[in-house]
């Protein structure tokens, strides 16, 4: 008898090996898989920022026009914004870690050419490759929702999110010091090197998702085509707004052109058997609304990410605090602490409350927050707190519309849903620079390099006014589900 067990029977190792072959991730493995995304996030966010805080001193070494330094600005927005939309796409449809690693490599690669960039042309092609990055969280959210339970993947979907963001402001504080005490090709090779080390390790631990459901059609080369001119002219349109008030018949140009491919993109889109945006998922409440949202809220947050800097370089005998960029990168400090937990906070409370409060709370911290900055600004302790909850609000309502548009839609459709969102909030970070630019631009007497304290406070109720406003929109969301 115990010689037929002994046959029968595997032995305890061996049982124990069949086990682990054959069951699903376990716990760890799901944690290690959530914690390299993590890690992925963080890098991404910071090699995407480290431009906009040294753009002074990339200007001076590659004898950069100011026309090539606010292309060289927005190339990765343009870029971003265009990818992320097809990587949602294509990782609904091919499987979300798949596509991720590729575009990984496009990224890693964008970013050892820009390290080892000796110019401006190659430098601006690094930057297009980069831009891929923004395509990395749709892909990572379709690879968390499909390996976590619902609960789980919102609290996870919102580490993520935290943690770009966080990323994002890293990349703004060390870049300076790091181009400065080193030199402007390690800021970029830094965090390329996290990059890869991190694809590594999401090809490693993460579980391979299924593709999803075939459709039988090819890619939507013509929808992609105008989605891109839309984008690209778009940007065009505000990253020129300052000039663009003097010549009103470029301008009216450049709006008839966006107009045209805007009307010609939603007819290419009906007709089309596999259309890159389905217009119908667009159309559901529960996929506009959040965009809406995340566009306002981000206008709202980008005047104050443009306009605090600002403030505290405006010299001290005039009516500001005379900060350098390492003083400055030291006061934005506890709004990027704020902004990498708000990701995590913002998940949780979508899982526990519903996104619908955590939204509302957001804008209702968003808005006073801008509008207690327009009414106070005389301490640094006013703006670096009223930065910071900035940076909470912000991360908040970002985090609970993302986890709120992911768990809407069917698994199959989770990457193109969420892209819409950060499409839209790319577009809503432009707009609102851009604004608060040619304010502080217009507020700036002639030969003067200090704009009228007037701008910074119009700035800060105008972004105020336009978030309290998305409070209509927020109160008709559906509640969500709560656990």
């Amino acid at each position: 008898m115990t010689r037929l067990n002994d046959r029968n029977q595997p032995c305890n190792d061996e049982r124990t090996l069949m086990t682990t072959s054959q069951a699903p991730p376990g716990a760890h493995i799901r944690k290690a898989a959530v914690g390299a995304l993590g890690m992925l996030a963080v890098a991404t966010g910071a090699l995407e920022s480290v431009v906009t805080p040294t753009l002074p001193l990339l200007q001076r070494e590659l004898n950069m026009s100011p026309a090539e330094g606010a292309l060289l600005s927005i190339v990765l927005l343009i870029t971003g914004a265009l990818i992320t939309p097809v990587a949602g796409k294509f990782g609904d449809r091919y499987g979300g870690k798949r596509v991720l690693f590729r575009l990984m490599v496009v990224v890693s690669a964008g970013g050892l050419v820009s390290a080892a960039a000796p110019n401006l042309p190659l430098l601006l092609v690094g930057q297009i490759l980069q831009g891929a990055m923004v395509g990395a969280l749709p892909l990572s959210f379709i690879l968390v929702r499909g390996q976590l339970p619902e609960g789980e993947s919102k609290v996870a979907i919102g580490v993520v999110s935290g943690l770009f963001v966080g990323g994002g402001m890293v990349g703004t504080l060390a870049a300076g010091p790091v181009a400065e005490g080193l030199s402007r090709h390690w800021m970029f090779a830094l965090p390329t090197f996290v990059v890869i080390a991190a694809t590594i390790l999401v090809n490693r631990f993460m579980p391979q998702d299924q593709p999803g459901r075939p459709d039988g059609a090819g890619i939507d080369w013509p929808g992609l085509a105008l989605l891109s001119g839309i984008l690209v002219t778009l940007m065009l349109v505000l990253s020129m707004a300052p000039e663009l008030g003097s010549q009103p018949l470029v301008l009216a140009a450049l709006l008839l052109l966006l107009v045209t491919l805007v009307t010609g993109w939603t007819a290419v889109e009906r007709r089309a058997a596999s259309p890159m945006v389905d217009l119908r998922m667009l159309s559901r409440p529960a996929v506009w609304k959040p965009c809406v949202l995340t566009f306002t809220i981000c206008v709202g947050t980008s005047a104050a990410v443009h306009l605090v800097p600002q403030l505290f370089a405006v010299p001290d005998d005039a009516y500001g605090f005379g900060a350098g960029p390492t003083t400055i990168g030291f006061f934005l400090l506890p709004g990027a602490v704020a902004a990498a937990l708000a990701g995590p906070i913002g998940g949780i409370g979508a899982r526990r409350f519903g996104s619908r409060e955590v939204v509302t709370a957001g804008i209702v911290i968003l808005t006073a927050s801008l509008i207690a900055l327009a009414a106070v600004h005389t301490e640094v302790w006013h703006v670096v707190i009223g930065k910071m909850l900035i940076a909470l609000a912000n991360g908040l309502c970002v985090t609970a519309l993302v986890t709120s548009i992911a768990t809407s839609v069917d698994r199959g459709d989770t990457g193109i849903a969420t892209s819409l969102v950060l499409v839209t909030r790319v577009i809503g970070f432009a707009v609102g620079v851009q604004a608060s630019g040619a304010l502080l631009t217009a507020a700036t007497p002639s030969g003067s390099g200090v704009p009228d304290e007037s701008a910074f406070v119009t700035g800060f109720v105008i972004a105020g006014t336009v978030t309290a406003l998305s409070l209509l929109v927020a109160r008709t969301m559906r509640e969500g589900v709560k656990e």
